[in-house]
């Protein structure tokens, strides 16, 4: 009976502790921040076997996936993967937005009551608590009572912090002054040991001293523009050509990094750090790690889509990611964990480069400043600083002047149109507040009221003519509602994913609800996507 007893503990004790068969190990979210859809096909000849394109021959490609909203930007990108919500519930508007009743512009993450964990530095005041909603990686922690980990990494803050949601384990980031990774106060009041020996390797200045060479020779580059020409900025204190002699950057060395398909490699490094020191996928639970790659818009808004660093740098990415994969088998076992792949948003093509090949783009040429319309309004109604604030291509009206002088929002809003009507690189500009009553195509006004948050949004926004900007001529830039900036990739791979593609458009915000149909447990609270049913057949 004795024996029994013992035999009946010892199965409970494993059976408490054995994985879970209707969950994955561990769950890997990839973000590439500024991928384009096309980049997986643009290069697809250069890819080796082994990384994008295993992706593509054994998972399960989304290849019509887009942003629901606008601006398309890194923070309400990564947020709204990851709550399958948009601004209007979410509440992350843009990296920035004004905030009318303390009269300044907020940063997403930006949190005074927290500080910095591994620096000296102000760059860890960070935390997700102007994120309204649940994120799927809360709701992991909710469906295990806390009792598994996740582990959210990235070179920007915001595209570690929004991801790991409100009861993230840890979430790490790159700090310019330390040239490390750091945390806040939110999350622990001291950086793990294993952090601590990753940050005293110094790799960004052994990355930064290889100095950064095509991987390839120069000439097979022939998907990209001459190494030569006028559409690019200055990497660092260097030129704009190859080779980048980074080991020759002496200011501002750390934000030069980023610029870099480095950075890649470091977040790589420090997400394999993590899934080894934490035991993720080994402890009897569903991990979750997710890891943004912050680089490729570094180096998108400095050379452009149609660059040889773009090119190199997801020629380099592919290698990396082939590694990554190989290492996730061999730690946790083929088809034991679920990847999926997107991206925060894509980015437009240089304007000067399209000129260049007769493709109507432009630039308003700095017109549409705030003095520029205040001016001019101050001049029709007799009022100064009528505009507060533009912010996200949104207006923000002084709402106690006008009350204070007695004007009509209406004839203020109907002044400012004609305003910018009459510059030809604008298409429409909306008032939120009546957007019902705009015509405009369904899809553009979808994005528009996805986009408005009756708290937190503008009375007027500013919709482009395709490739028009309001200021840019060198490097390129994202956040409009075209499909060069919301068409992204969205790869399945792994635990449960039978390879396939599907050409229906879904959404970003489809996302966390297919996530939390493949684990069993709850979407977040805000969301409004819907599963990709076919990802789970």
């Amino acid at each position: 009976m004795k024996k029994l007893v013992i035999l009946c503990v010892a199965f409970i004790s494993i059976a408490a502790h054995s994985q879970d068969p209707n969950r994955p190990k561990l769950v890997v979210g990839v973000v590439v921040d500024q991928m384009r859809w096309d980049y997986l096909y643009r290069f697809y000849n250069r890819y080796e076997n082994n990384g994008f394109r295993r992706l593509l021959r054994e998972g399960f490609s989304c290849e019509n996936t887009f942003i629901p909203y606008t601006p398309t930007y890194t923070a309400p990108g990564h947020t709204s993967i990851y709550t399958g919500s948009v601004p209007a519930l979410h509440g992350i508007m843009g990296n920035s937005w004004y905030d009318e009743k303390q009269k300044k512009e907020v940063y997403c993450t930006d949190d005074s009551s927290v500080n910095t964990v591994g620096s000296s530095s102000t760059a860890g005041k960070m935390s997700p608590k102007n994120m309204w909603s649940t994120t799927i990686t809360d709701e992991l922690r909710l469906a295990t009572n806390f009792r598994n980990k996740t582990i959210a990494i990235a070179l920007k803050d915001r595209g570690s912090i929004l991801p790991g949601g409100h009861s993230a384990n840890a979430a790490y980031w790159f700090d310019n002054a330390s040239g490390g990774w750091i945390s806040s106060t939110f999350y622990m009041q001291e950086l793990p040991a294993w952090v601590k020996k990753m940050n005293e390797r110094k790799l960004p200045d052994t990355y930064l001293g290889q100095d950064w060479n095509t991987l390839y020779p120069l000439n097979t580059y022939k998907q990209s523009t001459p190494d030569s020409n006028r559409y690019e900025k200055r990497l660092g204190t260097e030129d704009y050509t190859f080779p980048h002699l980074t080991s020759k950057i002496t200011v501002n060395k750390y934000e030069s990094f980023r610029t870099t398909p480095f950075g890649n490699s470091y977040t790589f490094e420090m997400a394999k750090a993590a899934i080894e020191a934490e035991q993720l996928g080994k402890r009897g639970l569903t991990d979750f790690l997710a890891v943004s790659f912050s680089s490729p818009d570094y180096i998108g808004h400095a050379f452009g889509p149609n660059s040889v660093e773009v090119e190199d740098t997801y020629l380099r990415f592919d290698k990396e990611l082939a590694r990554f994969l190989n290492y996730l088998d061999a730690h946790l076992g083929k088809g034991q964990y679920l990847l999926f792949l997107t991206a925060d948003h894509g980015v437009a093509h240089n304007p000067v480069f399209l000129e260049d090949h007769n493709i109507h783009s432009g630039v308003l040429n700095g017109w549409g400043s705030r003095r520029q319309l205040n001016d001019s309004l101050e001049k029709k109604f007799g009022v100064k600083n009528l505009i507060a604030a533009i912010s996200n291509y949104q207006l923000f009206f002084d709402d106690e002047l006008i009350v204070q002088n007695k004007l009509e929002i209406k004839a203020l809003k109907k002044y400012v149109t004609q305003l910018y009507l009459l510059q030809p690189g604008v298409s429409a500009i909306v008032d939120l507040q009546n957007m019902d009553d705009f015509p405009l195509p369904v899809k553009v006004k979808t994005m528009l009221t996805n986009g408005y948050n009756q708290r937190l949004s503008g009375d007027m926004q500013v919709v482009f003519r395709p490739e028009y900007f309001e200021s840019m001529r060198l490097g390129s830039t994202h956040g409009a509602w075209n499909p060069y900036d919301s068409h992204i990739p969205l790869i399945w791979f792994g635990w449960k994913i039978k390879p396939g593609k599907l050409n229906k458009e879904v959404y970003m915000t489809d996302i966390a609800p297919t996530v939390g149909a493949l684990l069993n447990i709850q979407m977040p609270n805000a969301t409004i996507g819907k599963v990709i049913e076919e990802v789970l057949r």
